[in-house]
């Protein structure tokens, strides 16, 4: 009886990564596009890019809202008091737990970006592509970081962005989707991890009026997509805009009592 060969091909691959798509198991998905990455010398086509986007976007989407379920009661007791000094530390180390396993899923997919991905991108959106999850990755580790480290990880992520965004604003054309998620996210950043709303509206704002300026030439393939971006673009900005008009009463406010 001749023996089983048990190599696998890249197509199975990639084979086995949509089966595992299918199940919902994100870290089999990772392990075979991990092969993929090997058999291909770091080129992956579109359909593996996205499934690796896909995958690793599962796996820390749910430890980040694990994240902020468990510190948010852990402010909470604190606020209120109502915890044991015990209760706290279980809290605490519940956090720590979860951090810590985030930090491993987003250090995982930096180092495949840093060391293969990265450096063997083709100019154009493949190299916009990687440059944004390297700053999607960085912010995510800026959100849960402390003190030194979540400096080092914003300025990481923004550093990504930059990137991102200037070759994205020279090689892609305004209603892009990959374009466009760059500066949905990249305004995101300004947001949430560097606390300028006014900068987060203007990068928004700059990005939607010129996609809607350039919507007529979008390719039908794709402006679905575009179109979903856009309205996204849209909410972050009437909501930051509010959020802005509601500082700007308050200090009025508190000028006028003193």
């Amino acid at each position: 009886m001749s023996p089983v060969n048990t190599k696998i091909s890249r197509a199975d691959c990639l084979a086995l990564a949509k089966l595992a798509e299918q199940a919902e198991r994100w870290d089999d998905v990772i392990k075979q596009l991990k092969s993929i990455i090997s058999y291909s010398d770091a080129h992956l086509t579109m359909e593996e890019r996205n499934l690796l986007s896909i995958a690793y976007k599962h796996v820390t989407g749910t430890l980040r809202t694990s994240w902020r379920t468990i510190e948010g009661i852990e402010k909470q007791e604190t606020v209120n008091g109502r915890a044991t000094q015990r209760e706290q530390a279980l809290i605490r180390r519940q956090r720590e737990k979860i951090e810590n396993e985030l930090a491993d899923a987003c250090r995982d997919l930096l180092n495949l970006l840093d060391r293969y991905l990265v450096p063997a991108a083709e100019p154009g959106e493949e190299r916009v592509f990687y440059y944004k999850m390297q700053g999607d990755y960085y912010r995510y580790l800026a959100e849960f970081a402390r003190r030194q480290d979540r400096e080092r990880s914003a300025q990481l992520a923004l550093e990504a962005y930059k990137a991102s965004y200037k070759h994205a604003f020279s090689t892609l054309p305004p209603w892009h989707p990959t374009r466009l998620g760059v500066a949905l996210n990249f305004s995101v950043y300004f947001h949430d991890v560097h606390g300028s709303p006014d900068r987060a509206c203007h990068l928004a704002k700059h990005a939607f009026d010129e996609a809607v300026g350039a919507m007529h030439a979008t390719p039908e393939h794709t402006f679905r997509d575009s179109l979903m971006i856009l309205q996204l673009l849209r909410d972050d900005i009437i909501l930051w805009s509010a959020e802005m008009l509601q500082d700007e009463e308050r200090g009025e406010q508190t000028s006028e009592q003193g």
